[in-house]
Order: C-alpha cells, then sequence, then structure tokens
C-alpha cells in the first residue's frame, strides 16, 4: 500500500487531528492560516483554534493575481502559470507559519486549502446557459503537498458544483455543525469582499439552514481606493467618515436584479465592481462626485445590502443575534450601520469563541476533517445545498 494512503487512513481514525485551514479572499491582501484541532466529526465536531496567523502578500504577488482575478479576457499563459505560482507562495507562507510557531510539518495531519478565486460563473451570475455553474480557484493541491510534505485536501468547490450546487457560499456545512444552538436563531455574517451570512434557526425549529451571499463586502470600496488612493483599502472608514453618502447614487446602485432574487444565491466581483459604479455614476450625471462621497456611497451600499437582507431572513422572526466576521467587522462606519439598524443584535464572532479574523480558514478545515471521518448525512438539513463532503486529496509523494 501506498504509504501516504496508509497514513490518510490512520488520520481518518485517530481521536484528534491537527488540520491546517487556509483562505485567501477577494481582498488579494494575504493569507489566512488557521491550526486547528479537532475531535470527533458531523454534530459531535469540537474545534479548538490552537495557532492563527495571517500572512501579508507582497504587493508584487497582487498584482499577479489581479491580472486574472474576475477578468473575461486574460493571457492563457498567465493563468497557467500561476496555478501552480500560488500554490508556491501558500507553502512558503504555511512553512514560514510553522517555524514561527516552532512545530514541524510532520506533526501536522493535512492542510485544507481553499485557494485564491479568481473567477465564479455560476448560470445565476452570468445568465449564460450554455455551460454549467463554475468556479476557479487556483493555487494546485499536489504542488502544496509536495513542497511542504503534507497531505493536502483542496479544490472544496468543485464537488459543490458536482452534487448540483452553485460552488458558494459553503460557509453553512461548518458553521451548521459548529455553531447550531438550542437557544437563539443566529446570523453568522462574515463581511469580506462579498458579504454572506449563514442562517442557523434553533435546533428543532421547523426552519432550515442555509448560506447565502447577499451583495458587496468591502470589494468595491477596496477597488476604489486602489484605484485613487493607491490604498488596499479604507482603513478604519478614514475616507468614507469624511464624505457624505448620494441618494441618488444610492437609488441607482440598489437597481440590480440580484438583490432582489429569493435566498440562497450566490455572486462576486464579476458583477459588483468598479465597471458596476461607473455605470451607476453615469446615469445619475455624478462622474465628479467627490472621492469621499463616492467612499461615504459604497460604505452604505453595502451596509445597506447586508441590513436588506437581514430583515428578509428575520422576517416575522421573535429574535435572533448577528455575529459578525470578515474585514468588515474592522470598518466602524459599516458597523455602526448595523447596530443602528438592530441595536442589542449585532455583536462580533469573537462571542462564540473564535477569533473572526479565522472563522474562514477555521471552516476549510472543518470540510476537510469531515472528509476525512464524517458522513454526507451530517449536513443534509441544509437548505439547496447537496449533501457532500468536499475536497481533492493531493498526497505528497
Amino acid at each position: 500500500m501506498n504509504p501516504s494512503i496508509a497514513k490518510l487512513s490512520d488520520i481518518a481514525l485517530k481521536e484528534d487531528r491537527l488540520i491546517i485551514g487556509l483562505m485567501s479572499g477577494t481582498s488579494l491582501d494575504g493569507l489566512d492560516i488557521a491550526l486547528c484541532k479537532f475531535n470527533g466529526d458531523g454534530n459531535n465536531t469540537k474545534l479548538e483554534l490552537l495557532k492563527f496567523e495571517t500572512m501579508d502578500y507582497t504587493r508584487e504577488f497582487s498584482v499577479w493575481i489581479r491580472k486574472v482575478f474576475a477578468k473575461k479576457t486574460i493571457d492563457q499563459q498567465t493563468l497557467c502559470g500561476l496555478n501552480p505560482y500560488i500554490a508556491e507562495i501558500h507553502s512558503n507562507l504555511i512553512l514560514k507559519a510553522l517555524k514561527k510557531w516552532k512545530i514541524k510539518p510532520e506533526k501536522i495531519d493535512v492542510i485544507a486549502s481553499h485557494g485564491q478565486t479568481v473567477f465564479h460563473a455560476p448560470q445565476s451570475l452570468t445568465g449564460d446557459r450554455s455551460l454549467p455553474n463554475s468556479t476557479l480557484q487556483l493555487g494546485d493541491g499536489d504542488h502544496i503537498a509536495v513542497k511542504t510534505g503534507i497531505i493536502c485536501l483542496s479544490d472544496f468547490r468543485q464537488k459543490h458544483l458536482a452534487a448540483g450546487g452553485e460552488g458558494a457560499p459553503l460557509a453553512a456545512y461548518g458553521d451548521y455543525l459548529l455553531f447550531s444552538s438550542e437557544n437563539e436563531n443566529r446570523i453568522l455574517l462574515n463581511i469580506g469582499g462579498i458579504s454572506n451570512f449563514t442562517f442557523l434557526p434553533k435546533i428543532g425549529s421547523v426552519s432550515k439552514a442555509y448560506a447565502t451571499d447577499l451583495g458587496p463586502g468591502n470589494t468595491m470600496m477596496n477597488q476604489y481606493m486602489e484605484k485613487h488612493f493607491g490604498l488596499e483599502m479604507d482603513e478604519d472608514a478614514a475616507v468614507a467618515k469624511k464624505g457624505k453618502a448620494n441618494e441618488n447614487l444610492i437609488k441607482e446602485l440598489m437597481n440590480e436584479e440580484f438583490l432582489d432574487l429569493s435566498f440562497p444565491k450566490t455572486t462576486g466581483p464579476e458583477l459588483f465592481n468598479l465597471e458596476y459604479l461607473n455605470n451607476a455614476l453615469k446615469k445619475t450625471a455624478l462622474q465628479n462626485l467627490r472621492h469621499e462621497d463616492t467612499m461615504a456611497t459604497l460604505n452604505l451600499f453595502s451596509a445597506q445590502t447586508i441590513i436588506n437582507g437581514i430583515k428578509k431572513a428575520t422576517k416575522d422572526m421573535a429574535g435572533f443575534k448577528v455575529y459578525v466576521s470578515g474585514g468588515g467587522l474592522h470598518n466602524p462606519l459599516t458597523m455602526q450601520q448595523l447596530q443602528q439598524q438592530f441595536p442589542g443584535q449585532v455583536t462580533s464572532f469573537l462571542d462564540l469563541g473564535i477569533n473572526p479574523d479565522a472563522k474562514e480558514a477555521c471552516l476549510f478545515a472543518v470540510l476537510a476533517n469531515e472528509t476525512l471521518a464524517g458522513n454526507p448525512q451530517s449536513v443534509k438539513n441544509i437548505k439547496d445545498s447537496p449533501a457532500v463532503c468536499m475536497g481533492k486529496i493531493s498526497l505528497p509523494y
């Protein structure tokens, strides 16, 4: 028997497993690395976050990704080369983190790598029925496995597509297993490049859990800051705070069919980007709007799509709590708008016992744990999500 296959079997049977979860989002600013200790599987899953680090990307690396990110027309050679290149960079960052933590690679059971999304194309977003739902994440698992010497699970979204899903959002699986509550209805809100949430009704409720995208989280604000200020983000909403949201522009930005679709649904920066903003500016004759006012408007646009989504999900619901993670948690203007709409109901994901910045990386580690030791039936009660275990397995040798 191939020794890696034997090792994989041993890992699946272990009482505790050490899994590194990786997440690189649409902000393209770095790699989240979460070292998780797992005991059990399914609804009996216990997760302990042992270490967490966000390893910054170099500007050069981010520029390479932007050459293909969310673009319909690209250079094929660049796309082809980025698949191993991203894996190589991610491998180096993993080894760097392990060295910092003084942990030898052989102590790690598996790596769960999300990869870098470069294009997301479900039919509901493209409107094109000639090709099936699709999504593409770069950062080949074989390269990570060989470079680190650690078994790697990657490309999680393809199984979701193959089983009839849209490839996103996947957060519902880990959220459902780890954070369902007998005492309260929960909205687990992640404000990343795209905002999304997992709706978790009380255990025993007739309602089903589900995850859905909502609209732009930080992506349009980040793109605008990159273009006009040469910065990755509007830190502490410093620019947006100096402006005033324009009512006409907000109205035009909200005039998008996706925002009215029923849940669950998925989208990406392929829709919500600077082209989307520029079209709205032209229609409202606001091309000369001050940068500060534009940023204030984009901030309100993101917040309003989230607010509308939460109201839709919780209509006629007696009570609920919103737990926030993702980069948007650190945007004081966005959080202020949410807390004003839902006083006393919006708080940090930290209140559930996990670093909110580490949440997404942890959730992919959960998916790997389920593939190794779990059963698809554990997630059969998630609305419109196929009951599957996800991730391709790459062996180091």
